[in-house]
């Protein structure tokens, strides 16, 4: 066997594992290719074999006022779960990268701790919490939730970014003069602006797209967008849900898609700008 040439046994392992690897994503996404497929089937019944195309459950769906107002509220809560994380995040990573002060490691440790620990045993432990104190479920509960959900993967995000910042930047800033709030807008917001973009993206959504926390926080009477739809599905399943299934595919991967590449695309002519400005 000449060298550098795999084995027959490595070649069939490597197929055997791209098999395997291939038959996963099948599995995985199947379902979401068959949700969106379904949503334009003629007929009322969700299934195979399609008996014509139509858009009519999306016109149906836009004339759902409760899934409307599912809609609507959840996209409120992302809004502010993204703004708030995102200065949340961005504020305790650069303190946890810039500084040291007594009781960072446990700082740190209960940041992230939300995310070590799985939804359902968070949201069941916070209404149990919840009903210990007799303190009703809000609106605002909900959203602080949102948020607890949401800010360790923002602060993982801008921490690991700031980490990648030299201080030597902020110190020249201070050395002429500026002040710190100064030096971290001028100096190190701007070379955050990526993952600070990321981190929003992402807490919006895992806000938008959160089912767990959601069913056990939310006040009587309010829906959002997963709700509705676990609601919806205890009647039947119909083309109309497969439709809002599809609405949600594309919000949750589609703004991460587009803003991604709208990062991409403004970080490439920032660059082309770069030897101009130089030149002049």
């Amino acid at each position: 066997m000449k060298a550098g040439r795999p084995s027959k046994e490595g070649r069939w392992a490597w197929r055997l594992t791209g098999f395997i690897t291939l038959c996963v994503y099948i599995f995985m996404f199947a379902p979401i290719v068959a949700t969106v497929i379904l949503s334009f089937n003629a007929s009322m019944f969700g299934g195979f074999p399609m008996t014509g195309f139509s858009l009519q459950w999306y016109g149906k769906l836009m004339a759902n006022e409760a899934v409307l107002a599912a809609f609507r509220t959840s996209l409120w809560i992302a809004l502010v779960t993204a703004i708030a994380t995102t200065a949340i995040g961005v504020v305790t990573s650069f303190a946890l990268v810039r500084f040291d002060f007594p009781g960072k490691q446990t700082l740190s440790t209960l940041v992230i701790l939300p995310a070590l620990v799985p939804e359902t045993i968070l949201g069941v432990g916070l209404l149990v919490l919840i009903k210990a104190v007799e303190q009703p479920r809000t609106l605002l509960l909900l959203v602080l939730g949102h948020i607890l959900l949401a800010v360790p993967y923002v602060v993982l995000i801008t921490q690991a970014r700031m980490v990648g910042i030299r201080r030597v930047y902020e110190e020249a800033a201070l050395s002429l003069g500026a002040s710190r709030f100064s030096s971290f807008r001028e100096i190190t917001l701007p070379l955050l602006i990526p993952a600070v973009v990321a981190g929003a993206l992402l807490a919006f959504t895992i806000s938008f797209d959160n089912t767990s926390a959601s069913l056990f926080w939310r006040p009587a009477g309010i829906e959002t967008m997963p709700t509705q739809i676990l609601s919806m599905l205890k009647i039947s399943i119909s083309p109309e849900i497969n439709a809002l299934g599809t609405v949600m595919i594309l919000v949750t991967v589609g703004i991460p898609l587009i803003g991604g590449v709208l990062m991409q695309s403004l970080t490439r002519l920032k660059r082309r700008g770069e030897p101009k400005e130089e030149a002049r």
